[in-house]
């Protein structure tokens, strides 16, 4: 640790004064020859050693400790008159004692109390004072050390991890799947590293660009490619080190920031989950001046405010840009807006293929056949799905990663753990029938995704599942789509009524029922599908409500509206529940037949439910990406 002669100074000054007067203390004490008043082994009581002095037995009296004790040497007549030493405990009040022991002609010798007591009081009212000079200069010299954090004189500086190179190990070639945003970023990066490319043309470099998109698609990695390419100054942070308890700090640090920031232009600064910290201001009912508040005027100020901001690009990264104030949002601050979508086909190619470095997979899996499986997965998800084969590869001992992983790790990730067995009895018999209801109503709708796999493995909270293949890359769904998936969902709800009877319906349609009245609802009040009410949407994306924003607004429509929306909805879910039933009871032999196989081997691919299904009745041509892998 390095010291500077300053803080030595600092540091040997109080050494020195508490030397000084413990060595003058030392100087100044009496040297006179004490006896010690442990040398008395012998304890007397006062009134004994009263009865000695009447007796003339005492010969001899030493007091200390002013006049609170006193060592006699007297004559005992039980040890035939010898002399010995004895402790007496003086009484506080005996005047009259002195004038006795002169009166009895006794030797009398009175010793001051000693220095000691005054030298530990002295270094007892000084501890507190050295305590705290001491504490004071490790703060100072803590404080004039760069970076660390529980800085305790610096809390109101910025926390943001700072690099003159950064060195993350990540290039935008780490980076797959998002072409589109790693080519707006590229851009970015010319302009630090060559400026004058763009300002030959007079185009000015931006001032923040702002990455949306939901979790795991890659925002953060885009920032770790970005602090490796750029070869400039680079500053990271997160939303939340803005704000804290003591009003003023969030601002403080964001100025402190943006100080060091242009100290070092050009440069980069990347706040992750900046909506921690840019929410909309005036949220709360009745208003409000709170300290996130002030910290979101600060970093609207230091962005785009009378002073400017040159050569410093602000990179944010949220996934809930609703709920961001205007002001953050308007060009000038965050000139750019780039959406980091989950990735299609070519797009999961590309991340399996820079996942799959350095695991041993095996020479007949096909990467495209997993990219072709997993539509909707993010980058974290593909990249959570083959550690997860590789971890079951490694405890089944195998050498390299086969389909069997693949196919576990895909059910692992989206479905969750897998469960025990159901053993043979009733319960095992209605959940595959309920099962092999949402799949046979699949199966023969023309416009339902095809059948992965239906298995009687418990996962998670299901006891069953019944797996569809998704169209690839579909973008918009049709009405006929829509209806398709609500009359699937209660293929399960309608196969345990026409087998078992109503009265035999189990609550394992429960989420089966939640989902189908979400999607007829938004087929009514958002999608414009409804016969009754027409091309209307009603109600926002966003259901969630906003304290002052949405929790006070009025309703979007009457009570009336209202009452013809339930009344759509509930005809809409009658439609395709008798619809359901209807299937069901047309294929009850083919229905029987899979539900035998099933019980008896547990689980079946869409290729072989397809191929059982074929015997008893014509199965509709679909999109088969299942079937193609």
């Amino acid at each position: 640790m390095k010291f500077s002669w300053r803080t030595l100074v600092l540091w040997l000054l109080p050494i020195t004064v508490i030397a000084f007067f413990l060595w003058q203390s030392i100087l100044t004490r009496p040297q006179v020859a004490t006896p010690m008043i442990n040398a008395a082994n012998t304890r007397l009581t006062y009134g004994r050693f009263l009865e000695y002095l009447d007796r003339h037995l005492v010969r001899r009296v030493d007091i200390f400790d002013g006049g609170r004790t006193a060592v006699i040497v007297a004559s005992d007549p039980q040890l035939e008159n010898r002399e010995q030493r004895a402790r007496v405990d003086l009484p506080l009040y005996s005047p009259g004692l002195l004038d006795k022991l002169k009166a009895s002609g006794v030797d009398l010798a009175v010793y001051p109390p000693s220095n000691n007591s005054q030298v530990w009081n002295f270094l007892s009212s000084l501890i507190f004072p050295v305590a705290l000079v001491g504490g004071l200069l490790f703060l100072f010299r803590r404080s004039n050390q760069m970076g660390g954090p529980g800085q305790a004189m610096d809390f109101a500086k910025s926390k943001a991890r700072f690099s003159m190179d950064a060195q993350t190990g990540v290039k935008f070639d780490d980076v797959a799947g998002i072409e589109e945003a790693k080519e707006e970023l590229q851009e970015v990066v010319t302009f630090l590293k060559k400026p004058e490319r763009f300002t030959a043309v007079g185009a000015k470099i931006p001032k923040g660009v702002l990455l949306i998109g939901p979790p795991g698609t890659g925002k953060t990695l885009l920032a770790k490619a970005i602090a490796g390419e750029a070869g400039v100054p680079f500053f990271s942070a997160s939303g939340s080190e803005f704000v804290e308890m003591f009003v003023g700090v969030g601002a403080s640090r964001v100025r402190d920031l943006f100080k060091k920031a242009k100290e070092n232009a050009p440069c980069i600064i990347f706040i992750d989950e900046i909506d921690a910290v840019g929410r909309q201001r005036g949220a709360g009912i009745g208003g409000g001046n709170d300290e996130r508040e002030q910290t979101l005027n600060q970093i609207l100020t230091e962005m785009d405010g009378f002073e400017g901001n040159t050569g410093v690009i602000v990179i944010a990264a949220t996934n809930r840009p609703d709920v961001l104030d205007t002001a953050l949002l308007r060009p000038g601050r965050f000139d750019r807006q780039i959406s980091v979508d989950p990735p299609d086909i070519k797009g999961r190619l590309q991340v399996l293929n820079v996942h799959a470095k350095g695991k041993k997979i095996a020479s007949d899996i096909s990467l495209e056949a997993i990219a072709r499986r997993t539509p909707g997965f993010t980058g974290a998800d593909l990249s959570n799905l083959l550690n997860e084969a590789a971890i079951l590869t490694a405890r089944r001992r195998k050498e390299a990663i086969t389909m069997a992983e693949i196919d576990d790790a895909v059910d692992r990730v989206i479905a969750g753990l897998e469960g025990k067995p159901l053993v043979d009895s009733k319960t095992k018999r209605l959940i595959a029938y309920h099962e092999i209801g949402h799949a046979i109503v699949g199966t023969l709708i023309p416009e339902h995704d095809p059948v992965q796999k239906v298995t009687l493995i418990p996962r998670g909270q299901a006891a069953g599942l019944t797996w569809f293949a998704p169209a690839e890359e579909q973008m918009l769904i049709s009405r006929a789509q829509i209806l398709a998936r609500i009359t699937g969902a209660l293929g399960g709800r309608a196969a345990e009524a026409v087998v078992f009877g109503d009265d035999e319906v189990t609550t394992g349609a429960a989420n089966d029922l939640q989902q189908v009245t979400a999607m007829a609802r938004q087929m009514v009040t958002r999608f414009g599908m409804s016969d009754v009410l027409g091309p209307l949407s009603l109600e926002g994306q966003n259901s969630e409500v906003f304290l002052g924003a949405g929790l006070m607004n009025r309703s979007e429509y009457s009570n009336e509206i209202a009452a013809r929306i339930d009344r759509e909805v509930r005809e809409i879910v009658d439609r395709c529940y008798q619809e359901a039933l209807r299937i069901i009871q047309e294929n009850r032999a083919a229905i029987d037949r899979v539900v035998d196989i099933l019980i008896d081997r547990e689980t079946m691919s869409g290729e072989e439910f397809r191929q059982v299904v074929a015997e008893y009745t014509v199965v509709p041509e679909k999109e088969r990406f299942v079937a193609q892998i």
